[in-house]
Formats: C-alpha cells, sequence, structure tokens
C-alpha cells in the first residue's frame, strides 16, 4: 500500500508539469505581478511560445486579427487564461502514453478532463455569473490523480479500474483497497505543489465528496455538476458509469433543469470549437 505523497515522489522523476507553469502559478497568486512579468516568463520557452499562439489564433478564441506575439496574446486572453492555456498544453502531454492493450483509456481520460473543464467554465459563467477561469482548471486537472496512478503503480490500479462496475461502489473506495489513497488526493497535494491556490486544490480533493454542505456555487459544486453532466452524455472516465451527486447538489439541477439543459445541449458545439486546445 501507498501514500498519495509517495506515488507523486516516483511521478515527478519521470513526469511533472514544466519548471515555468509554477513560475507563472506564482505570477498569478502575486498581485503585484505585470504583464511584462508573465510574458517575459513565457517567453523563456520558444516552444510553449509557438503552442500558445497556435492556440490562440485558433476558433475557439475567434479573434478578428492574427495575434502574433505573446504581448498582444496577454493584452487580449488575460494572464490567468494564458496559464490555463500553458497547463492544459503541458497535460495533455501527461495524458498521451498508456498501453493501448489497457482496458483504461488515457485518451477517453484526456477527453472527459477537457470536457469537464470546459463544462465547468460553462456552469460558473452562464449559471452563476462568475469568471470561469479557475472552474476550468479544476475541470481539466480533477482527475489528474488517475493519470499518476496507472504510471506508477499500474497493476494495482487496473485491479481497482476492472473492478468498478457500478456507480454504486465509489472508485475511490476501490483505489484505497487496492492502492492505499485515491485518485481526489493525489490530485489535491499535486494541486497544491504546483500552487494552484486552495479553492482549486480542495475542489479537486472532494470533487467524489457526497456531501450536504457542497453548495452548488462554490468550486467544489460547480465541479461536481460538471462531472455529472459529462458523464450522462457518454463522456464518463469509464463507459455507463454515471457520477453522482448529493442531495443539495440534484436538488439545484432540477430547479435550473431549462438552463442546464441549454448548457448540455451546447456543450458538444463548445468542444468541437476548442479543439485544437484538447488535441494534439
Amino acid at each position: 500500500m501507498a501514500t498519495g505523497k509517495q506515488l507523486i515522489r516516483k511521478f515527478n522523476k519521470v513526469r511533472t508539469l514544466p519548471h515555468v507553469i509554477s513560475r507563472l502559478s506564482r505570477l498569478i497568486a502575486d498581485n503585484t505581478s505585470s504583464l511584462r512579468d508573465f510574458e517575459e516568463i513565457i517567453s523563456m520557452d520558444p516552444a510553449l511560445v509557438a503552442r500558445l499562439l497556435t492556440v490562440v489564433n485558433s476558433a475557439y478564441f475567434g479573434l478578428i486579427t492574427r495575434v502574433d506575439s505573446i504581448t498582444r496574446a496577454v493584452a487580449l486572453l488575460g494572464m490567468k487564461n494564458l496559464h490555463n492555456i500553458a497547463v492544459t498544453d503541458a497535460l495533455k502531454r501527461m495524458f498521451a502514453t498508456g498501453s493501448p492493450n489497457s482496458s483504461f483509456s488515457r485518451s477517453r481520460l484526456w477527453m472527459h478532463c477537457a470536457a469537464t473543464g470546459i463544462c465547468s467554465k460553462m456552469i460558473a459563467e452562464r449559471i452563476h455569473s462568475v469568471n470561469g477561469d479557475d472552474a476550468y482548471l479544476c475541470g481539466v486537472l480533477h482527475d489528474i490523480g488517475l493519470v499518476v496512478e496507472d504510471q506508477v503503480v499500474p497493476g494495482q490500479f487496473l485491479q481497482a479500474f476492472n473492478s468498478w462496475v457500478t456507480a454504486d461502489t465509489p472508485f475511490t473506495e476501490l483505489e484505497r483497497e487496492f492502492i492505499g489513497t485515491d485518485h481526489s488526493e493525489i490530485g489535491h497535494l499535486l494541486a497544491r505543489d504546483w500552487l494552484l491556490g486552495d479553492e482549486v486544490s480542495t475542489a479537486i480533493r472532494d470533487h467524489h465528496l457526497l456531501s450536504e454542505e457542497i453548495l452548488p456555487e462554490s468550486m467544489t459544486g460547480i465541479l461536481q455538476l460538471s462531472e455529472y453532466i459529462v458523464s450522462r452524455i457518454d463522456m464518463g472516465v469509464k463507459p455507463e458509469i454515471a457520477a453522482r451527486l448529493p442531495p443539495l447538489l440534484e436538488e439545484h439541477l432540477q430547479e435550473n433543469a431549462e438552463e442546464y439543459q441549454v448548457l448540455t445541449d451546447d456543450l458538444h458545439e463548445e468542444i468541437s470549437k476548442a479543439k485544437e486546445l484538447y488535441t494534439s
């Protein structure tokens, strides 16, 4: 049996977020940071600059004129938005490898996380009228612990994954039985290591917690609602196993059924528009 910290130590020997992401996270957390500070750090990684400009000029952002510099990209999209694009770029490379013969699909997991990210942003902005950048980050990162387990303890992870045949048995229970920890705790620890903020790391830790204290407008509530919706359009981590919601979030969903139906109808189109963000 292993602890989350032990698995992360092993994982970091072979895969970790680029150092530039941690530096960008520090800048965002620092109220005295300037756009120039942000630009200088990104410019140190020419490959990242090229990828960011490709994404910024994609159909997803629909900018009228072409952006040809990080300075203009930061001015148009903001530091937090570009930070999230950089995180997304790094994450999709972490998800890129995996055994083609395994019952667990990293490519399916990546699309699940991508869909959850964009759905979380939509819920934050459309339902609660707040900025959705942190909600997006929660969504795209919430299952990173599964990649850690798959890479570091693949045998035990597959035992847990193959034993997961119904939503009535939470996957986190099976992880703790076979591995000794679960992906929510691992993701929480990684988010703290990556300086992504307490609200983000707490939501990742609690995204399977069935508690009456989780409010719909909280980051955890938004993330749980998003994963619930995504799992019901056949974009869950495992086919035919849908996410569960605590009663308060179920009630919120029912009370706002019309708004959430419109959101769900738009979700496929939003993911399609963001294709360059989510695919290699």
